[in-house]
């Protein structure tokens, strides 16, 4: 163990922590190995419970070394799938993803959270999975039904027509008692799933009003309220962006120096890494490099016969959110590839696209 983490690199990578047995107990990435490594067994003073009794178990170690950190993200994900190591607790354990689902019960739609949706169910819409604990998901979904007087404690199918204790402080509409107010709740409603489908920004844009109406009359106590509930709500939103990015079904080309005159292709569908390869590159655009990728763009991105627009499972978040995280905070350079490109006969928009691609990242 100490020649090992002596002999660990300055290298982006994986490693894999292993017990007594061989089994793998945990499966970690860093930008640099042997800093991170070393970081578990000579700086333990801040250590968490956790890690000092993972560090306990730990009687060997191997490493993965990957060109860039991106790929130390995505070769973790594969291998935490794949062996679920002890320590790994939160993508191995289901109850780490969140839905937020409307179903239909006696004749209205409810919103419920769960962490097993019923996919089959037609009379179910979910939105999902999100990947933080359930309080996360409560909180923003709470924000909504309180700024919205939707938070109806009575069943809608008890039929009693007498108010909930909710209508009495302020917080129910009036679903209960029916009448004018099963309307408006139905209009809140196909707003709220526009929110959350990203097609109706309406109740996002009220809230952010009314905490700025909060504030100006000096009411800072229900600002704050609305600016937590805000910032709960833009949690969900972004997620949603991630899963909406996912099922369009994307083919993806990207480039990342490694160095001055060394780049790393990419070629991603997808919540997959279809194919990565690095190249040396010269001065100035190389024709014969540019025919060469997009050759593979059209081995690899074949238009499939049958559409990937599915929901996103839970086994494809994880993959998915570093995909989507990548493209929106590196100095990476991608392109996104139609598939109307790669049926075209003389393929003049691929190839122009391309070049434009290499031109860019020469000049950065």
């Amino acid at each position: 163990m100490k020649e090992k983490l002596n002999n660990l690199p300055s290298s982006p990578g994986v490693y894999l922590m292993k017990d007594s047995l061989g089994g793998i107990i945990y499966v970690g990435k860093s930008k640099n190995l042997k800093k991170r490594v070393q970081s578990y067994f000579y700086q333990n003073k801040s250590h968490t419970p956790k890690v000092k009794k993972l560090v306990q178990h730990v009687r060997d170690l191997d490493y993965m070394v990957t060109d860039t950190e991106f790929e130390a993200f995505m070769t973790e994900c594969e291998l935490i799938q794949k062996h679920k190591p002890m320590y790994n607790r939160k993508m191995k354990n289901p109850l780490a993803y969140t839905y937020i689902v409307i179903q239909r019960t006696g004749g209205l739609r409810r919103i419920e959270i769960t962490n097993n949706p019923m996919s089959d169910n037609p009379e179910q819409v979910h939105f999902g999975p999100y990947t933080a604990n359930k309080n996360a998901v409560e909180k923003a979904i709470q924000g909504i039904e309180e700024c919205y007087k939707i938070a109806c404690n009575h069943s809608f199918s008890a039929n009693t027509n007498t108010p909930c204790l909710n209508y009495s402080l302020g917080l129910c509409l009036g679903m209960c008692i029916g009448g004018e107010a099963i309307v408006k709740y139905n209009l809140i409603m196909d707003r709220l799933m526009g929110l959350l489908g990203d097609t109706d920004r309406s109740l996002y844009e009220e809230m952010e009003q009314s905490m700025l109406d909060a504030a100006e009359q000096f009411d800072f106590e229900r600002a704050a309220k609305y600016r937590d509930y805000i910032a709960a709500v833009n949690f969900l939103l972004n997620k949603e962006k991630v899963i909406g990015f996912t099922e369009e079904n994307r083919n993806i080309v990207i480039l990342e120096y490694l160095s001055e005159d060394r780049v790393k292709l990419f070629l991603i569908k997808r919540n997959t890494v279809l194919f990565s390869e690095k190249y040396t590159v010269n001065d100035s655009v190389n024709e014969e490099q540019t025919a060469r990728v997009k050759a593979l763009i059209l081995r690899y991105f074949e238009v499939e016969s049958a559409s990937l627009s599915s929901k996103v499972t839970r086994d494809e978040i994880d993959q998915a959110q570093i995909i989507y995280s990548y493209l929106q905070g590196s100095s990476c350079h991608y392109l996104i590839i139609p598939e109307v490109w790669l049926i075209a006969e003389d393929h003049t928009d691929l190839n122009a696209a391309l070049g434009d691609l290499f031109l860019r990242a020469e000049v950065d």
